[in-house]
């Protein structure tokens, strides 16, 4: 019998399989763990409700959840990021209830999101905080059940920290995004490597000599701006925090307001968490054939309905993931995918190889929650450094790299204060 499912065809099942095992091959930190949850059952009888990309790697993270004991319902955490294939063979082979479709529209989306809390989680495990968020304003009748949850995005944490602040979030959750094994890894090379992936894929366009404009110089930023330099780009980084501006120009980058970029960039990609990264004064300086996009975790960063306001005439799909706009005096901007993260809309997303850093922590942040949910209170924690330290010895360990220990002297000195110069 078929579980509980909303996919687009489960025909696609079997090339989804052979997906999910290509990735599984690049995971081997998580396959670690998935076969010590076997033998432990630390999850056994958790109910988790996981609002994720549905992809090849997010796939063996959920055959890592259940082979721990957890009863797992999968929905996407993006209406454009869904492997359908994924989704099918997760329902057909692997006995997982999965509600999502690439290209669902928002109406979907959110009735998806209600089908993955009808659940009655224990545990929640997101990419965006819209579990969280759905829990909090509408399904508050199921906050009972709730012991914690997981974020995997800064732009859920962000979220997360401002309900903890004002004292609305009603259990804990764990910032996994916080994990040195995930923002210093996945955001930067994963977001960096993916984000210029999709682009290349969305537009077939040459990177070399083309002047890129990437709006921020967070952890995703940093590495969207290495790749596309690594490209042959001349690369302008824009920032409100000066720190961070400071370090952009100290890597070697160009800094100026967004609206001094505007009239020079030619591909503008935006990866902050917040609104209107790219406004309309902005598209209204950008050249002809400009392409903007996003790499953030909603398709806020660009406001499309300012860009909708301002063009005139009919909107041209040139290629699938490219809409083309053109302004009154004839000007075409070409935004990708949406506005939608172009990592995962039009390419795959992050490489496996990454993203089994991140999933080791989805693991292993799940099992600390079902072990210490008591004692947390309904604040946003960060998982125990102790935890962090393991995946990248597991990750070293699989990559054959070697490193040294301290001796008994080296450890005495560190932890004395008498010895000076």
């Amino acid at each position: 019998m078929t579980v509980e499912h909303d996919v687009r065809d489960l025909g696609l099942a079997t090339g989804g399989r052979y997906r999910i095992e290509w990735a599984e091959r690049d995971m081997p930190v998580l396959r670690q763990i998935r076969e010590r949850f076997e033998r432990e059952r630390p999850l056994d009888g958790v109910r988790v409700s996981a609002c994720l990309h549905v992809t090849t790697e997010t796939a063996n993270l959920m055959r890592t959840l259940q082979a721990g004991g957890a009863d797992v319902v999968l929905t996407a955490s993006n209406p454009l990021s869904t492997q359908d294939d994924v989704a099918a063979s997760l329902v057909s082979h692997f006995e997982i209830p999965v509600f999502a479709i690439k290209g669902e529209d928002n109406a979907t989306y959110y009735d998806h999101i209600k089908r993955a809390l009808d659940h009655q989680p224990h545990m929640t495990m997101d990419d965006g905080a819209d579990l969280v968020s759905e829990l909090h304003k509408n399904r508050t009748e199921l906050l009972e059940h709730v012991i914690g949850g997981t974020e995997e995005t800064t732009t859920g944490v962000i979220r997360l920290r401002a309900m903890a602040k004002d004292g609305a979030l009603k259990f804990p959750v764990i910032a996994v995004n916080d994990s040195l094994t995930k923002h210093l890894f996945d955001n930067r090379y994963g977001t960096g490597q993916s984000t210029i992936d999709g682009i290349i894929r969305a537009t077939n366009v040459l990177l070399a000599g083309r002047t890129v404009v990437v709006g921020g110089y967070g952890w995703c930023s940093r590495g969207i701006a290495m790749r596309a330099r690594g490209m042959g780009a001349n690369v302008i980084v824009t920032e409100v925090d000066p720190l961070k501006a400071l370090e952009a120009v100290m890597d070697g980058f160009r800094v100026m307001p967004m609206i001094e970029a505007a009239p020079i960039g030619d591909v503008f990609v935006t990866s902050t968490g917040d609104i209107n990264v790219l406004d309309v004064h902005h598209f209204e300086a950008m050249k002809d054939g400009a392409i903007i996009c996003n790499s953030g975790h909603f398709n806020v960063e660009i406001n499309i309905p300012g860009l909708q306001k301002i063009a005139v005439g009919e909107l041209r799909r040139v290629r699938p993931f490219v809409e083309q706009y053109t302004l009154r005096d004839g000007r075409a901007i070409n935004l990708l995918a949406d506005g939608r993260l172009i990592n995962l809309a039009a390419a795959e997303g992050h490489p496996a190889s990454v993203m089994d850093m991140s999933f080791a922590n989805q693991s292993l942040g799940a099992e600390f929650m079902k072990q210490n949910a008591s004692a947390l209170e309904n604040k946003v924690y960060t998982i125990p450094s102790e935890i962090d330290q393991e995946i990248a010895r597991l990750k070293l360990e699989s990559m054959n790299v070697a490193i040294d220990t301290l001796t008994e002297e080296q450890v005495r000195y560190l932890n004395q204060w008498q010895e000076g110069t």
